[in-house]
Parts: C-alpha cells; structure tokens; sequence
C-alpha cells in the first residue's frame, strides 16, 4: 500500500506570514496527526472528519464574528449608559478596515494565538483525507 504523505504549499498566505513560526509549525503538526489518526480509521470515520472541516470557522470568519461582537457589545454599552463605549465600536470597526486593507488585524493574531486555522490550512487536510479515500483498498 503506498504511503500518503502530506505535501505542505509552499507558499504562505498573509496570515501565516504574520503568525509566528513556531504557531505556523504547531498546526502543520496538528494537521499531520489528524491525518496520520484517520489512516487507520474506516472511510465513515474520514468521511465524517471532513464533514466536521466543511463546518469549521476559519481565522477569518472568526475575526469577523470577533469584530462583529465587539461592535454590538460597544454600541449596548454605550447606549445602556457609558457613551466611552462607542469607543469599542470605534475600535472594531478599524479592525474591520484593517484587516479588509491589509488581511491582518489585532483580532486576527489572537486568533491565531488560539490555533485557529487558515481556509487554507483546512482545506489542506480535507485533500489529504479525500486522498486517504480515494486511495485503493
């Protein structure tokens, strides 16, 4: 039976090339376990990770769904009493530009932080498990 192997891309999007290496080397790690678990597991338990990874929030949804709160949260405050609050939507708001600029933002290295991974990083172990299925018996 020939051995799958993960080829990682080469290049790096802006994401990964903001987060320290060392968070970068951790989710390659974590995505090569994943893949290594399910070569021993049967074609449901595969099939089932990769329905788990096609509901998966990416980095950048979650960024989004951070600022998103930070906005509705401010605005509450502020209207519950505190104007100063406003300044917390203020503030996600210019994460929200930020990122759309420069796809990066405070939030987004947080994230990171968190060891939420990239659209790419997922998609990158849903191709080696559709592989692991695609393989011949």
């Amino acid at each position: 039976m020939e051995e799958t192997t993960l080829e990682l891309p080469t290049g790096q999007s802006k994401t990964q090339a903001n987060t320290p290496d060392s968070i970068n080397q951790e989710i390659e790690r974590q995505i090569e376990a994943n893949v290594g678990y399910f070569k021993r597991q049967s074609n449901e338990a595969i099939k089932e990770r990769i329905d788990s990874l096609d509901r998966e929030w990416d980095a950048g949804r979650a960024v989004s769904g951070m600022n998103a709160a930070l906005a509705i949260a401010g605005t509450g405050l502020a209207l519950a009493g505190n104007k100063k609050w406003h300044y917390l939507t203020a503030a996600a708001g210019a994460f929200m530009l930020q990122q759309a600029l420069l796809s990066w933002s405070p939030p987004l290295a947080v994230a990171r932080r968190m060891r939420i991974r990239t659209r790419n990083e997922i998609k990158l172990e849903k191709q080696a498990l559709e592989n692991l299925l695609n393989q011949p018996s």
